[in-house]
């Protein structure tokens, strides 16, 4: 029999600790983990909104912020970040700790922002972990009353008699409303004039009053003026009527099926967050989508629950990405600089 040298016994003694001692260290990672995800939250977490107060972002954030507080037992705080067109809101949670506990709210803004943005201080997918989309607002198009056409074809035959004598109010350039303009014009073969507007007040004041025939918005955001009268419905986006506005046909069932236009928000973590963290806060917005209360606040906005998984969610990101980036280079498009 081979007789091992002290050496190679000590060897053989190293090698078979350091294996025990690093299964032992990985074991003792898993636990965490999974101890990790159990008790979490176990403080109150954070949920960035790149935007000011008030409005739609606010208004759906606080109503899943609600949800969760209710559920966790654990107080979820809405910090308004507003500035750089959702970017200082966006840095200030990927420079948070990756744990679960600061969470970011977007709009399809943080997937246009990379192409007309060169300089983002962050990487829009590298630094982002998805989470879930939150809702979808279907978006209208409007046209004050005296405004000739009063449907879908109507309007496109009209465009195309008129070319570039219709003006759509937008908020600024580059913003998704105005990008829908330009889906809209690249789906009909039509040119619309586009008129970019500092704020929605404005461009609703002068699209009541006739000084632009038209605009595309969210339709919750207009609702009220057609109710009343003051506006006219001709067309939303999404695959059936909206309650709030059941009179209003769809782009589809008017002629165009394959016009999408639609203003979703979504959550995100930082990138290194844990997956079964991700999970869970995924779970909890699907529960909170499926409950009755969230539905009928979200409803009565016009709003509808968008659920969707982990993997659909990036996979969106990417998409609207890509489609919204096409039409950005296509047509030579550059934001606003004041």
């Amino acid at each position: 029999m081979q007789k091992l040298s002290r050496r190679t016994v000590r060897a053989v003694c190293t090698g078979t600790l350091m294996t025990v001692v690093t299964m032992a260290g990985m074991t003792m990672t898993t636990m965490a983990g999974a101890q990790s995800v159990a008790t979490y939250p176990n403080k109150p977490v954070r949920i960035i909104l790149p935007y000011a107060p008030g409005g739609s972002t606010t208004a759906v954030t606080r109503i899943f912020a609600q949800k969760f507080t209710e559920d966790w037992g654990q107080q979820v705080i809405v910090d308004n970040r507003p500035g750089g067109n959702t970017i200082i809101g966006s840095e200030a949670m990927v420079r948070s700790p990756a744990d679960g506990y600061t969470l970011l709210t977007i709009t399809n803004t943080h997937i246009i922002n990379p192409w007309l943005q060169p300089k983002l201080p962050y990487d829009t997918f590298k630094d982002f972990a998805g989470i879930s989309t939150l809702t979808r607002s279907d978006y209208m198009l409007t046209a004050y009353p005296g405004f000739p056409p009063n449907t879908l074809k109507e309007f496109i035959a009209y465009a195309k008699k008129n070319p570039g004598r219709i003006n759509s109010a937008t908020v600024g350039l580059g913003t998704v409303q105005h990008l829908v303009n330009e889906l809209f014009m690249a789906a009909t073969d039509t040119v619309i004039t586009v008129v970019p507007y500092k704020g929605g007040g404005p461009s609703t004041t002068d699209l009541i009053g006739g000084q632009v025939q038209v605009s595309f918005n969210n339709l919750v955001n207009f609702a009220s003026h057609v109710k009343a009268g003051k506006l006219k419905g001709i067309a939303i986006s999404g695959d059936k009527r909206n309650p709030v506005l059941p009179d209003v046909p769809t782009f589809a069932e008017s002629g165009l099926p394959g016009f999408v236009a639609a203003n979703w928000f979504g959550m995100l973590a930082p990138a290194a967050t844990p997956k079964d963290i991700i999970q869970k806060i995924n779970a909890e917005i699907g529960k909170a989508q499926g409950s009755a209360d969230t539905r009928d606040l979200l409803a009565k906005q016009g709003i509808d629950p968008f659920p969707n998984t982990v993997a659909a969610t990036e996979a969106l990101l990417r998409a609207d990405y890509e489609r919204f980036g096409k039409i950005i280079r296509d047509k030579n498009i550059k934001a606003d600089t004041d």
